[in-house]
């Protein structure tokens, strides 16, 4: 089984990539993308030239390496790197997992950090449209940290896929998967060995944060819409 994992930034996205991992039958690729993006797009983030050393930046080889051979490939994919020039046709063939975390969260953990992003770098638009076109099962994250097992068995059965106890837990420090941006965004995830609990209230956010949460909430809820329920 093929399976392509949307998500934007701020997510559980890597967890779920370190889930998937834990199986034993599951070969995963973390952001495979990235890199092209990084060209393509002409964007300067911290890591960019070591990422553009590290990763393969023609999207046409990165498709090349989906076809590994092995039983199950899941991609962790950002939904805002699939700008244009970045071909679409080889998901046809895969299954289509959809996560998404309500905006005011998503901000407030973007905007701890760094400046404030643009509606696009946070991939709700982008990730809507991938939706429409390929469909696919659409899963809250809170849901996810709320009851990780029960999500995790309720993705399995809508995929087709056998859950696995192992899917639960995996070893801390990260995975040999993880891209080159690994060691500077991934330190809680890395540092973890199973999902986090539910999450607290949604922040109140205030004046850009909340112009922009509200631009993105449009998409969040029609994604929500067809979100997959725990019960």
């Amino acid at each position: 089984m093929k399976i392509a994992s949307w998500s934007g930034p701020r997510n559980i996205s890597t967890a779920l990539m370190y889930s998937f991992a834990a199986r034993g039958d599951t070969l995963v690729q973390d952001e495979p993308f990235h890199a092209s993006y990084l060209a393509m797009a002409g964007i300067d983030p911290p890591a960019r030239s070591r990422i553009l050393s590290a990763a393969e930046n023609d999207p046409r080889r990165v498709i090349a390496r989906f076809d590994r051979g092995t039983p199950h490939l899941y991609l962790k994919l950002m939904a805002q790197h699939m700008i244009d020039g970045i071909d679409l046709d080889w998901a046809e063939e895969f299954s289509h997992l959809h996560l998404v975390r309500h905006p005011a969260r998503v901000i407030a953990s973007y905007a701890a950090k760094r400046q404030l992003p643009a509606l696009e770098e946070l991939g709700y638009p982008r990730q809507l449209e991938i939706f429409e076109r390929f469909g696919g099962v659409v899963v809250l994250t809170s849901d996810i940290r709320a009851q990780p097992e029960k999500m995790l068995r309720r993705i399995c059965d809508r995929i087709g896929l056998e859950f696995t106890p192992r899917m639960l837990r995996w070893p801390p420090g990260g995975h040999i998967a993880g891209g080159s941006w690994a060691t500077h965004r991934y330190g809680g995830s890395t540092a973890s060995s199973t999902f986090l609990g539910a999450e607290g209230d949604v922040p109140e956010l205030e004046g850009d944060e909340a112009h922009v949460c509200a631009d993105a909430m449009a998409y969040y809820d029609a994604l929500g819409a067809h979100r997959l329920s725990p019960d």
